[in-house]
């Protein structure tokens, strides 16, 4: 491409970039990084790859210091940038650090989005913080909306830990909020719906979700026809059966 007389522009660099870091070459990504030419100066997208790849390496150092780099040449962070650098101190279970930077995201005008609390989730999700995760949840849900990885994932947490409750208040919240559902929101709770023997609301769940034009995976389905057999309620059984073949001939949606 040089040789040919084209130079490259920001839009080149940011793909050779993004496709090296991809790769797990990321000290070669740096590297074309600091080859660029002074007029064609890195961008957020840039810096925010390179942050999000040391923190998958476990490289937090590296990772700080790309950021500070950034704002030491002058490019201002937006939140791709500090949503990379939450994901990796959340990797390295650096909490102190993650409410830190959430809170200097908040006083520089970059509010976080549902990318920022599912990455935060997910952490404390997954070294069974659960009292934590409801405290970042109800505080994300004050300046951001959640989406659907959101609910599912402190549904599916709030079923795991047999607290059914929980994971109804935080479904009818999700409701009151005019959220539209997908497959995994409504399968998660369908399961541990089941899970607690409550076929009643579970058939109601199902309902919704093909009237929504969703179809129920297999598994979930599955679960819920042991349980109508079980209780000999082959009638809504049927019912629900024709409702999906109906569905399957004329969906509602792709």
């Amino acid at each position: 491409m040089v040789h040919a007389g084209c130079e490259p522009d920001i839009i080149t660099y940011g793909i050779m970039v993004d496709i090296l870091c991809k790769a797990g070459r990321v000290d070669e990504a740096v590297e074309i990084v600091k080859e660029m030419d002074p007029v064609c100066k890195p961008t957020s997208f840039i810096y925010s790859v390179l942050v999000h790849t040391y923190g998958i390496e476990n490289r937090i150092e590296d990772a700080v210091d790309t950021f500070l780099e950034m704002e030491r040449s002058g490019v201002k962070a937006d939140v791709a940038v500090y949503n990379s650098l939450i994901s990796a101190f959340c990797k390295v279970h650096k909490m102190k650090n993650v409410y830190r930077v959430l809170n200097e995201m908040e006083s520089k005008g970059f509010p976080p989005n549902s990318r920022t609390c599912n990455i935060i989730l997910n952490s404390l999700i997954g070294r069974g913080e659960t009292d934590e995760a409801l405290m970042v949840f109800q505080r994300m849900c004050k300046v951001c909306e959640p989406d659907d990885d959101t609910y599912t994932m402190m549904i599916k947490m709030f079923c795991e830990k047999d607290n059914i409750s929980m994971a109804m208040k935080i479904w009818k919240y999700s409701r009151k909020k005019q959220f539209v559902p997908g497959m995994h929101t409504f399968s998660v709770l369908i399961n541990g719906l089941c899970k607690k023997g409550d076929v009643g609301k579970a058939c109601i769940l199902l309902e919704d979700m093909i009237e929504r034009g969703i179809r129920p995976s297999g598994v979930t389905f599955g679960r819920l026809r042991q349980l109508l057999i079980k209780e000999g309620r082959e009638d809504v059984l049927k019912f629900l059966n024709e409702k999906i073949d109906l569905l399957v001939k004329e969906p509602l949606c792709d």
